[in-house]
This record gives structure tokens, C-alpha cells and sequence, in this order.
């Protein structure tokens, strides 16, 4: 009897991991079970695990650097560290990034733009963007590593569950536009269901449970401002979102992040970040 009754959420548990497993595999190069269940169908369904995903590449992106900067200067710790988040994802949200701002930089239509965001060839555009967003990145984590290694460790994690938890709420929003028969990013999600984008944002901001209500407050105000001006355009460009625009959401995002918090430290508004017992709190000079 007792078999019985359990048999059902067995499977429901088993169905849910199914598409976290789904979605890993999607956004990075992690190993997943060999017996996991691939369909377009679930694919789409895997979108309330993105910001699960951040969460688990935040932490192996934290831990990397701790283990870099036991024996290496914080510099190279965070440009290895880096590396490794290129490798561990395949560089896949920086390709769409850098697509995106080939095909909306380098033409005039619709169409034409988004037959560049397809081509795998890098333009001008694409890379000037991508060294541009990666040099940023580089010299925010270096002004939060000057702080303590708190400060850099919860905003890695932070920035990469969050800034997926934004860029995966577009889907709820706004029209897939890119043609499914040749996008590179098929079959990611077209659809989202309030249940998932539910999901999707309460893992994503659980990790501000950690800050200040003050810090909480400016990151989202920054993050929903961006989330809102960056739908109107793509809908003045294209009409709807692609998966390389997704991808390029998320890397804004990141960046906002990163510079919200540096903001706060240059201007002694946010003093540090003190580990009490098992949890951070915000402390404001």
C-alpha cells in the first residue's frame, strides 16, 4: 500500500530530474546519465531549470576559483577561472551574444538579421562586444576579489543564477521569431507556463537572501529596468527573441550584476560581506 502510494511521486521526481538533467546538458558540458529522456517536448518544459543551472555552475565556478587562489595572485585566479566557465559551458551564452550583435549590428531587416545570428562566422560586431563584455568581466571580479573573497565568491553565484533567471523569463513574454529548421539554438524553449516561470525566478533570486534588503532592492530595480528596455528592442529589431538572444540576456545580466555590486563598494554604501555561523549578511558602512 505504502509502495503504492509513493510509486506516483517516485515518478514525478524522477520525470522533474529528467529535465534538470535536460537542461545541464543543454547549457554546458557537464556529464549527465546516459538514461535520461531527450524530446523537444521536454526540452521546453526544462526551461524552469536554467537558473537551477547557474546555481550549479556558480558553485563549481566558486569552488574553481578557491582552488586557484590557494597557491595563484587573484588576478590570475579569476582569469583561469574564467577559462574554466568558457569550458564549462562551451562558451555558448558569449556565442549568442556575439551573434546577437552581429545580426542586429550588421543589417537593416528582420530577415537579414536574423540569417547573420545564424551564420557561425564572427564579425566585427560580435567581436568587438564579446572582448569588450569579457575585459569588464574580468576587472569587475577583480574589484570584488579586492574586497574579500565573500565578496567575489556570492556574486559568482549570484550572477550566474540570477542573470539566467531573467534571461529565461524573455521566453514568457515574447514570441520565438528564429526559424527552427535552421537556428543553431533549436529546439530551445518556446513556450513557458506561469508554473516554470515561477520556479525559474525563485531559485534565481534565492541567492539574495544573502544581501542586504538595500542591495536586493537596486539589483532587481536594475535587472526588471534591463529586462523591460531590452524586450522593447528586440521587439523594435526582430520582432521576438532567438536563442542567441537568450544567451546574450544572460551575459548582460551578468555584467549588471557584477557592476551594481562594484557600484555599491566604490561608494562605501556596501561595506562588506561578513560570514556569521552558516550565513552571509549584508553590512552597510
Amino acid at each position: 500500500m505504502t509502495a503504492g502510494i509513493n510509486e506516483p511521486l517516485k515518478d514525478k521526481l524522477k520525470a522533474q530530474l529528467n529535465l534538470f538533467y535536460l537542461a545541464l546538458s543543454f547549457f554546458t558540458r557537464l556529464p549527465v546519465p546516459k538514461k535520461m529522456h531527450y524530446s523537444a517536448a521536454l526540452l521546453n518544459k526544462a526551461n524552469r531549470y536554467f537558473s537551477l543551472v547557474g546555481l550549479v555552475t556558480g558553485l563549481l565556478l566558486g569552488f574553481t576559483y578557491v582552488s586557484f587562489n590557494s597557491f595563484l595572485p587573484a588576478n590570475i585566479s579569476i582569469l583561469l577561472t574564467m577559462g574554466i566557465s568558457l569550458l564549462l559551458t562551451g562558451a555558448f551564452h558569449e556565442d549568442g551574444l556575439a551573434d546577437m550583435a552581429d545580426g542586429i549590428g550588421g543589417a537593416f531587416t528582420i530577415e537579414k538579421r536574423l540569417t547573420i545570428m545564424k551564420d557561425s562566422r564572427i564579425g566585427t560586431y560580435g567581436a568587438v562586444t564579446l572582448v569588450i563584455a569579457l575585459l569588464l568581466k574580468y576587472t569587475l571580479l577583480l574589484e570584488l576579489a579586492k574586497q574579500d573573497s565573500n565578496h567575489l565568491l556570492l556574486a559568482i553565484i549570484l550572477a550566474e543564477c540570477l542573470s539566467r533567471a531573467i534571461a529565461g523569463s524573455l521566453i514568457s513574454s515574447m514570441p520565438y521569431v528564429s526559424d527552427t529548421e535552421q537556428s543553431k539554438s533549436k529546439p530551445l524553449a518556446q513556450a513557458q507556463s506561469s508554473s516554470e516561470l515561477s520556479l525559474l525566478l525563485l531559485i534565481g533570486v534565492a541567492p539574495l537572501a544573502f544581501y542586504s534588503s538595500e542591495v536586493i532592492f537596486t539589483l532587481l530595480c536594475v535587472l526588471l529596468a534591463f529586462r523591460w528596455l531590452f524586450k522593447q528592442w528586440l521587439m523594435t529589431k526582430i520582432g521576438g527573441f532567438t536563442g542567441d538572444c537568450l544567451g546574450a540576456a544572460q551575459q548582460i545580466c551578468e555584467l549588471l550584476i557584477y557592476l551594481t555590486l562594484v557600484s555599491y563598494i566604490n561608494n562605501d554604501i556596501f561595506a562588506g560581506i561578513a560570514f556569521t555561523g552558516h550565513i552571509f549578511t549584508g553590512v552597510t558602512g
